[in-house]
């Protein structure tokens, strides 16, 4: 199913009860490297305003709740194993560590279901209850950097079909919402507002502000009916899950970094058309990849030389390789090449023999003493320059450049 729409649809029958739904709900995206997650690894979590309700109130909506995870869920699939985390009281600092970890590193359900115990949490599992990791994390996140999402949801009849979004409005909308991103791969001609997989979503919008979602969902038109649509808050598009970290030999599989080093040997390109270099520094080395999907960024990758010294964001995958989400070019490896001198008829002069010099075909002028000239090797890469992935291969957490102010 989707974690998304099923929280919206909770949602909607919680109001429909009287109850009151404070703010607005969080989206909470975990570890992208994670290897047992949903497709997009997020976390859902909103706050219930419980202060005029009874003990049977509070049952009757947890209830509801559950009752509609349960019905719901796909729970017939092997790799759905939802989790509900009701928490009433303050977030403790011991809380937010928890939700740091299970953004850029590894939690058990074991671990996760202790911790529940330990801060007083009802943890409710269905089957495994892998998603109790993600709904302690998604109650206790904190926020300092964020964005929202504008979700809306398709009719069940339509599920699997094409997504019928009107191409020319996004565009439109894209260039009217300044509040807005994500929403265009110019450069691939592709519309990213809509999921390529065949879930409830409709389309998804990625903003800064309330009022300009509302705005952008009031400019893209659609040739099907809107079943419902929530606007979340959420931590994608911040690098939360990024750790700084000092030395290549401190990374571990499934983590996430921003690490420095330097190009050990050339990129080379392996069938698929995936990039492959290896980052290096004083304590070890790990390859570093870009895989076919990011497209254009691969011709970044591919203008790496040995000896460069670059900045990579990303995270460590099954594979063990460092999958790259943006790169910083540090400083270029760049060598002498040295060139004949260009005679003062602007013709580029010829050797005129060993140690006579040069002379020019074209004139006759003579250099019996000249020597040739020194040029530093021009790159096209930009030292102190981000280079980041397409729109159309982003992850849901990867911080893009106009964000970055870049």
């Amino acid at each position: 199913m989707c974690t998304t729409y099923l929280a919206c649809y909770i949602i909607n029958e919680l109001k429909k009860e009287g109850i009151n739904i404070e703010d607005v709900p969080r989206l909470i995206r975990l570890n992208p490297f994670a290897r047992f997650k949903t497709r997009g690894n997020g976390g859902i979590s909103f706050k219930i305003d419980i202060s005029s309700l009874n003990q049977e109130k509070i049952y009757q909506l947890k209830k509801i709740i559950l009752e509609n995870v349960e019905k719901l869920s796909e729970t017939s699939c092997d790799n759905t194993n939802p989790g509900v985390i009701f928490y009433q009281g303050e977030i403790t600092k011991e809380m937010q560590n928890y939700a740091m970890k299970a953004i850029y590193s590894i939690i058990s359900i074991e671990e996760a279901e202790n911790f529940a115990k330990k801060i007083g949490a009802e943890a409710h599992k269905f089957k495994k209850g892998r998603g109790i990791i993600g709904s302690i994390a998604a109650i206790s996140c904190p926020l300092k950097d964020y964005t929202y999402e504008l979700l809306t949801y398709r009719k069940k009849e339509n599920y699997g079909k094409e997504r019928l979004i009107n191409k020319d409005s996004v565009y439109i909308m894209d260039k009217k919402t300044n509040d807005t991103f994500e929403n265009v791969d110019y450069k691939n001609d592709y519309i990213a507002i809509g999921p390529k997989t065949p879930c409830p979503i409709l389309y998804g919008i990625r903003g800064e502000s309330i009022e300009g979602l509302n705005l952008a969902k009031d400019i893209v038109k659609v040739n099907e009916p809107i079943e419902s649509y929530c606007i979340f808050k959420t931590n994608q598009h911040t690098d939360m899950h990024l750790q700084n970290i000092d030395k290549i030999s401190g990374m571990e599989k499934y983590g996430c970094y921003i690490v420095s080093g330097y190009v050990k040997e050339d990129p080379h390109v392996i069938e698929g058309g995936h990039i492959f270099f290896k980052l290096g520094d004083e304590s070890g080395d790990i390859d570093a990849s870009a895989y076919e999907p990011t497209k254009e960024f691969r011709k970044i990758i591919k203008q790496l030389k040995k000896g460069d010294q670059v900045q990579l964001f990303g995270g460590i995958g099954c594979g063990e390789t460092f999958n790259i989400e943006k790169i910083k070019i540090i400083k270029l490896q760049k060598k002498k090449i040295f060139k004949n001198p260009i005679c003062a008829c602007g013709k580029t002069m010829t050797s005129a023999g060993k140690n006579k010099g040069f002379k020019c075909k074209k004139c006759g002028n003579k250099l019996p003493n000249g020597e040739k000239i020194a040029e530093e090797e021009k790159r096209e890469l930009i030292e102190g320059k981000f280079y980041e992935t397409p729109v159309s291969a982003r992850r849901h957490l990867a911080k893009p450049l106009c964000r970055m102010n870049i």
